[in-house]
């Protein structure tokens, strides 16, 4: 294979030109597009069925104010992602996050607008051709326009956000992705930021990994005070806005936001804890395969097979275009271009952020994907990861930017779908019996995170917030409540945990995504009815998959899957379906090792 084939470093070019004010610009413009739409606003009041257009008008207005404030808003998620010590790009995120408060303060004003229409009016508004595609949306405003707060009041909420609660996600991100620790490698010290540690879970060499995890945990240690503020702050805030709201439900925003029902979610979680056992067992067999009793925490990552080769980033990619090839020609095409184009950045380098990602570019219909590729198979399924919401973004080309507003739980379903897809290409290819467990291992992995470690931070949440609303939380208890919930959620299979958990997770530091934790779960399960409707139909699902995608942003999620799969998934015999599949993958794993141990 040739090396350094395929580029490893993203370039922000195309979207905004570097070392030129065409961003500035682009914020400036944003910022007088919002003052007018203001004054749209002051002077509107629809009051007959004429009035109907007007609010058309409108909604163009509010669609293209969203598309350039994400523009906006991703391309500095990628500039200080790259580089978090850019203090030039941290005093523009303040702007943009400035600027993302105002659309909040308009967007409020709007729903406003559109409660107060009479009924009459209303129903004929909704149903001229122009505005049907917008029905779903229109309904969401229109129901959250006639809470009890007033559109002052939300205003001034929001207008509180930026410093008292966004700036403390912001804080989180700065933080984190400054620090660094030293671990001595074949004799010389080497630095790695938080992003290469943690990659170094998956590291060949036990050693390694258990200096890596103590080294971390250290840093943890050293650093859990002021994480454990922002944290409280975070939540602390968020408590304020839902008593301003008038509920102490915590789990109200999240499924809102998540256009799911409790029932379902209810049902989803009930099956995944019905079946744990299996993944248990999973992890002890894991665990004699290394000779000890019980897993250790930072053995979880670690292949089943010690002389693992370091697979290039060339052939990398190859393997996922070739897997993809095979569900679809436009999932295949969009991943050439998606290189050729320059969107992902891959570099294992220093000085840059921890978390994987992807961004999209709405007006320029692009997308960049960042994460730190380390040669291992883990680092492959990062990337499909991160490629599958990418074709995500892809597939909502052409859609309204109102509409492209897809919840999280469904982003996720785009996501794990890709990993599949190279994660199942590549079992099959297995040769040996040893390259088959090793495969197979990788995917329970998920199946463990997703069952095991996202249950975890989910009661963790849970009882994070109840114990909040009582007072601050401090740095000792959020450890007791971490350990707690990762021995609920793991049935005690894992040994030497990582209680500071709850610090580097980034997911509970997130100020637009309460409880990003079930989203994953949900993502999950449903990728598995997926991927086996997919081998159902063969090439034929492709555009019926894409149409789901197109679909997501404008249903409910049981509306969504009961339209595009016919199916309910406020019962538990839906995901029981799909729990099934993943209970067999362990089942076989546990046959094919049962010799592996002496």
């Amino acid at each position: 294979m040739e090396r350094n084939k395929y580029r490893r470093v993203w370039s922000l070019d195309s979207v905004f030109q570097s070392n030129s004010n065409q961003f500035i610009n682009h914020i400036q413009e944003l910022e007088r597009s919002l003052d007018k739409m203001d004054g749209h606003l002051a002077a509107t009041s629809i009051s007959s069925k004429e009035d109907a257009d007007y609010l058309l008008n409108l909604l163009k207005e509010i669609d293209s104010l969203k598309l350039k404030l994400s523009q906006a808003s991703s391309f500095i998620t990628c500039l200080l992602a790259q580089s978090p010590a850019d203090q030039v790009a941290s005093v523009l995120q303040g702007r943009v996050a400035k600027l993302k408060s105002k659309y909040g303060i308009t967007l409020t004003k709007f729903q406003a607008i559109v409660a107060n229409i009479s009924l009459d009016i209303w129903l004929d508004a909704v149903e001229l051709d122009e505005l049907k595609d917008f029905q779903f949306i229109l309904a969401e405003w229109r129901e959250e326009g006639a809470t009890a707060l007033t559109s002052n009041e939300k205003a001034i909420l929001s207008n509180l956000s930026v410093d008292g609660y966004h700036a403390w996600g912001q804080l989180y991100q700065t933080l984190m992705g400054k620090l660094e620790i030293e671990i001595q490698l074949e004799g010389k010290p080497q630095k790695y930021s938080i992003g290469q540690a943690l990659n170094l879970r998956a590291h060949s060499n036990e050693e390694i990994r258990k200096v890596a995890h103590e080294k971390l945990e250290h840093k943890w240690s050293e650093q859990k005070e002021s994480f454990a503020k922002v944290l409280n702050h975070i939540a602390g805030f968020r408590l304020q806005l839902y008593n301003f709201e008038g509920t102490d439900d915590v789990l109200e925003e999240p499924l809102r936001k998540n256009r799911m029902k409790k029932e379902t979610l209810e049902a989803m979680w009930s099956v995944v804890s019905k079946n744990k056992n299996a993944f248990a067992q999973y992890l002890n067999r894991k665990a004699s395969m290394m000779g000890d009793e019980k897993l250790q925490f930072y053995n979880f990552w670690a292949p089943v097979e010690t002389k693992v080769k370091e697979i290039q980033y060339e052939d990398a990619i190859d393997l996922v275009k070739d897997a993809f090839r095979i569900f679809g020609n436009q999932l295949e095409a969009f991943v050439t271009t998606a290189i050729e184009e320059q969107w992902i950045e891959a570099e294992n380098r220093s000085k840059k952020s921890a978390a994987a990602f992807c961004a999209g570019f709405p007006m320029s219909e692009e997308s960049r994907i960042f994460m730190t590729y380390d040669g291992t198979m883990k680092g492959i399924l990062t990337l499909a990861h991160e490629l599958g919401h990418a074709f995500h973004n892809t597939a909502m080309n052409g859609v309204a930017g109102l509409n492209r507003q897809y919840p999280l739980c469904i982003a996720e379903t785009a996501s794990f779908f890709a990993e599949m897809i190279v994660l199942d290409a590549a079992i099959e290819a297995a040769v040996t019996k040893s390259e088959k467990i090793t495969l197979l291992d990788e995917k329970l992995k998920r199946s463990v995170m997703n069952f095991m470690n996202i249950h975890s931070r989910f009661l963790f949440e849970q009882n994070f917030y109840e114990e909040r609303k009582k007072g601050l939380v401090s740095a000792q208890r959020l450890n007791e409540l971490m350990q707690e919930a990762i021995s609920d959620g793991y049935r005690d299979s894992l040994d030497n945990v990582s209680v500071h958990t709850w610090l580097w997770t980034p997911h509970f530091y997130i100020t637009d995504a309460p409880f990003y934790n079930f989203p994953y779960t949900f993502g999950y399960l449903l990728t598995y009815r997926l991927y086996e409707k997919a081998k159902e139909i063969g090439a034929d699902f492709e555009n019926t998959y894409i149409q789901l995608l197109r679909d997501s942003g404008k249903m409910s999620m049981e509306d969504l899957m009961l339209k595009h799969l016919n199916e309910d998934i406020t019962t538990e015999a839906f995901w029981e379906k799909a729990m099934k599949l993943c209970v067999q993958d362990a089942e076989l794993f546990l046959e094919l090792t049962a010799l592996e141990i002496v």
